[in-house]
């Protein structure tokens, strides 16, 4: 993950935390970015790590979806083939996905989706 979309995460689990803390078990990170070896690669590979997984997955369902995935993109930055390959599946099996440019999109999409406005 490119720095400033870390500093935006970091950014946005803060405020979850404070916000919502009932829920903090249930919005994690996906360490699927950062540069690895290929062995590294390889291994985590074999345990299931998938690229294109969005960055912040919620596992809490509202009366509309079974969870809340969430994608972090500062700037200009573009979802890769697979991060869109991956949101077709995820919305085709009844899962919300989104994707954040800001502190006060991440807000928005999660005052919205657990309906706290």
């Amino acid at each position: 993950m490119k720095q400033q979309e870390s500093l935006l995460q970091q950014e946005c689990l803060r405020w979850f935390r404070l916000q919502y803390p009932d829920l903090q078990p249930l919005l994690f990170a996906v360490p699927n970015g950062g540069s690895r070896n290929a062995t590294e690669a390889a291994n985590l590979k074999k345990q299931g790590v998938t690229s294109g997984v969005s960055d912040l997955i919620l596992l809490k369902a509202n009366k509309e979806h079974s969870a809340l995935c969430i994608e972090m993109k500062v700037g200009k930055n573009k979802q890769t083939d697979k991060q869109k390959a991956w949101q077709k599946a995820v919305t085709e099996n009844g899962n919300k996905y989104v994707v954040c440019r800001s502190f006060e999109e991440f807000e928005r999409e999660i005052n919205q989706y657990l309906k706290r406005k």
